[in-house]
């Protein structure tokens, strides 16, 4: 493997900006891909991306306000509507015809807010990832957040498609017995988008946070599916039936089911946001039963971001030296080998637009 530790940005795709109810109390102010940004609602409910700086004098527009016209910038009063145009400036009645900030393509849906960073000509909308599990809340409640980690953002999608670290960095949690991990019945194949890994440990001890989830009085056959969707998502399906019951032959039994989506999006090349949601699907009826999961399951996370923000400064000591392939690597590669076809790509556009 070559260095990648600071993997390229894919511009041209759609990566998570906020959280729906992010912008309900107002603007938030987030780095992509080193672009200070403002998002923010309009009057009308519409989400909307901006450049965090006025065209005045280059002030942030996070240190304003939402009107009812649009982001007023908290320097000299300026106001943007949400496709960047300066609306009005006080104390004038005309607005000079280069008065305009930045904006960036925004789609709202399934309570995620996608931003596209790239060429807005781009911006298909059909290449938004499809996750209807959101608005599912008697069969799938859930929980999400977000915090930041500072590592490349390609960190998180190595940890997500190589799980032979459960067993280890997760034990007293959702891992279990290490050896469970590293002789699973694994299977990686690439996709039209990323890569799909399956994992089946069959006649299993069930985790801690299984047991306190379904009560498993013993031993399970469990399934683990990850799809990798380039460049930053990871669809996870977790599953553990009773040993004994034909999980392989049907998955939607009764058992322990939960649903996340991992998402990375990168603020800078060695820092990203990572927003995760969580999906129960067993005691849908009982609210604390999607609180436990996810508080059971949120320190996990905490663990993951220890590793790979310590994992990155190592890395970052000397970059050019190689590191060393085993078996567990397999989608890994896979979701690696997607991404730098999408980044030879982007760069070869690039190179043929400028000739």
């Amino acid at each position: 493997m070559t260095d990648t530790t600071f993997e390229p940005f894919v511009r041209n795709a759609w990566y998570i900006a906020a959280w729906a109810e992010e912008l309900d109390d107002g603007l938030v102010g987030r780095t992509i891909m080193n672009e200070p940004l403002v998002i923010f609602r309009d009057a009308d409910g519409k989400a909307s991306a901006l450049e965090d700086r006025c065209c005045h004098r280059g002030a942030p527009l996070t240190s304003g306000q939402v009107t009812s016209e649009g982001i007023e910038c908290g320097y000299h009063g300026l106001i943007f509507d949400g496709a960047g145009k300066c609306v009005r400036v006080p104390g004038q009645d005309n607005v000079p015809s280069n008065a305009w900030v930045r904006s960036y393509p925004i789609v709202e849906r399934h309570q995620f807010v996608w931003i596209w960073m790239g060429d807005p000509a781009k911006a298909d909308e059909s290449l938004i990832i499809d996750y209807p599990y959101h608005e599912q809340p008697d069969k799938w409640p859930h929980r999400k957040t977000m915090f930041p980690i500072k590592a490349n953002y390609m960190m998180m999608m190595d940890n997500l498609m190589d799980l032979s670290h459960l067993g280890y960095v997760h034990g007293k949690t959702i891992g279990g017995n290490p050896n469970v991990h590293t002789g699973a019945e694994t299977t990686a194949e690439p996709t039209e988008r990323g890569c799909l890994l399956t994992r089946w440990m069959m006649d299993s001890p069930p985790p801690p946070t299984y047991v306190k989830a379904v009560g498993f009085k013993g031993n399970i056959d469990r399934a683990q599916i990850f799809e990798y969707v380039a460049p930053a998502s990871v669809i996870q399906r977790s599953i553990g039936i009773d040993v004994g019951k034909g999980a392989r032959e049907n998955l939607e039994q009764p058992g322990l089911h939960f649903r996340l989506f991992h998402h990375a999006t990168p603020e800078t090349e060695t820092s990203f946001h990572y927003f995760f949601s969580m999906a129960n699907g067993y005691r849908q009826d009982d609210p604390s039963a999607t609180q436990q999961l996810y508080d059971e399951t949120y320190p996990t996370f905490l663990e993951d971001k220890e590793i790979m923000e310590i994992q990155q400064q190592r890395l970052e000591n000397d970059p050019s030296r190689e590191l060393v392939n085993i078996k567990a690597d397999q989608a890994l590669f896979l979701a690696r080998k997607k991404l730098h076809e999408m980044i030879a790509a982007e760069q070869a556009e690039m190179v043929a637009a400028a000739e």
